[in-house]
C-alpha cells in the first residue's frame, strides 16, 4: 500500500512547451484541514527526495504539528514518485523525459490545492534546499495567497557558481559506459558511485571534515566508510534519469524565469508579499549567505536569519544536525505565531 496519494494532472504544457501526458502529481498530507482552510502548510521536497525524506520535520509538539496544520508534502515532478523519466509511458520516457522548470513544479502544485483541495490561503510555505527554491517560486507567483515563508538553505535562483558544481555531478554521472545516454535497463552504478564522491566534498563543510564530525558524530568508522556507507548508498538506490532531470530544473531555477517578471530577478522578490524569514547556513557551499542577503534585500517583508554552524548545506536537512535542527523549529515556531 502507497503511503501517498496522486493527483491527475491531465495532460501538462510546460514552459518549454513540450506535454506530459496523463501526468501524475503524488502527495502526503498530513493533519486535517480545518473548516476555514486557514491551516494550510505546504512544504515541498528537495533534490532527489520523496516525501519520506521530509517528515523528519513534522512532529507532536514540534512547528510543523499535525495536530494543529494541516502539512502538505508535494513530491516534484522527476522524482520517482510524481510524473518522472523512470514511470513516463514512451515516447518521453527516459532520457526523453521533458524539462521540468521550478516554475512549472509550482503552478501543478498550486493546481493541486485549488482544484483537489479548495485551498485559497496557505499559512506558511517552507522547504529545504530544492524546497527552498520552490518556496521562493511559491511566494513570487501567489504572493496573494502565501503568508509566511521560510526557505532554509536555498535560492530563489540557482547561481552561476551551483551551476558549475553541477555540472561535475552530472559529468560524473553519464561519465559511466553503462548510462547509454539514458537508456540504460541496468543501473550505471559506476557514475552514481562516482557522483556521490562529487556530492561528498560538498554537502559537508570544511570545518565539519576538519573536526571528523562523520565519526565522531554521525558514527562512521573511517571516512572512506562514510563515503562509500552514506553518500554512495544515499545516491546508488536511485534512478540516474530522474537524478539528472531534477538537476537540470535545480539549475535553471530561477522564480523571475517566467512571463510575469520576464526575468527580472529583482522585481520577482519585490512581488513576494508573505512575512519571510530566510535562513541560509553559514558555511553552505551550494547557497551561501551572501546569496541570501541579496535576496532579502529586495524583499519588503523579509528578514535574514543566518544558522551559524559547521554542518554546511545539511543543517537543513534531512534531520542531521539536532543542534541545527532545534534552530530551525524555533524560527518555524516563531514565524507561524506571527
Amino acid at each position: 500500500m502507497n503511503d501517498y496519494q496522486t493527483f491527475a494532472l491531465g495532460n501538462v504544457v510546460l514552459q518549454s512547451g513540450a506535454t506530459i501526458r496523463d501526468a501524475q502529481l503524488a502527495y502526503k498530507t498530513f493533519g486535517t484541514l480545518s473548516p476555514k482552510k486557514d491551516n494550510v502548510i505546504v512544504y515541498p521536497t528537495w533534490y532527489s527526495a520523496q516525501h519520506q525524506d521530509n517528515e523528519w520535520l513534522i512532529g507532536e509538539g514540534m512547528a510543523l504539528d499535525p495536530r494543529e496544520y494541516f502539512i502538505i508534502i508535494p513530491n516534484m515532478l522527476g522524482n520517482g514518485l510524481s510524473s518522472s523519466p523512470s514511470n513516463t509511458a514512451p515516447p518521453y520516457d527516459k532520457a526523453r523525459f521533458p524539462k521540468v522548470t521550478v516554475y512549472d513544479q509550482v503552478v501543478l502544485q498550486h493546481r493541486l490545492l485549488t482544484e483537489k483541495m479548495g485551498i485559497d490561503r496557505i499559512k506558511l510555505v517552507t522547504g529545504w534546499s530544492m524546497g527552498a527554491a520552490q518556496t521562493f517560486q511559491w511566494g513570487a507567483t501567489y504572493p496573494d495567497m502565501v503568508e509566511r515563508m521560510l526557505p532554509f538553505q536555498g535560492a530563489a535562483r540557482c547561481s552561476r557558481h551551483n551551476f558549475v558544481f553541477l555540472e561535475g555531478v552530472k559529468a560524473a554521472l553519464t561519465a559511466d559506459a553503462a548510462y547509454l545516454d539514458g537508456w540504460y535497463d541496468r543501473p550505471p552504478t559506476k557514475g552514481l558511485r562516482a557522483m556521490a564522491r562529487v556530492y561528498a566534498g560538498w554537502g559537508f563543510s570544511q570545518a565539519f571534515y576538519r573536526q571528523k564530525l562523520d565519526s565522531t558524530a554521525l558514527g562512521y568508522s573511517s571516512l572512506e566508510d562514510f563515503l562509500v556507507a552514506f553518500w554512495e548508498g544515499f545516491f546508488l538506490p536511485k534512478d540516474a534519469n530522474n537524478l539528472l532531470a531534477l538537476l537540470w530544473t535545480w539549475q535553471y531555477a530561477d522564480i523571475s524565469a517566467n512571463s510575469t517578471f520576464g526575468g527580472n530577478f529583482e522585481k520577482a522578490l519585490a512581488s513576494i508579499k508573505a512575512k519571510s524569514v530566510v535562513m541560509p547556513a553559514s558555511s553552505d557551499l551550494y547557497f551561501p549567505p551572501e546569496d541570501s542577503e541579496y535576496e532579502v534585500s529586495h524583499m519588503p517583508n523579509a528578514t535574514l536569519r543566518t544558522v551559524e554552524t559547521v554542518w554546511g548545506h545539511f543543517a537543513g536537512g534531512p534531520g542531521t544536525s539536532p543542534e541545527d535542527i532545534k534552530v530551525l523549529n524555533s524560527a518555524l515556531v516563531e514565524l507561524l505565531e506571527s
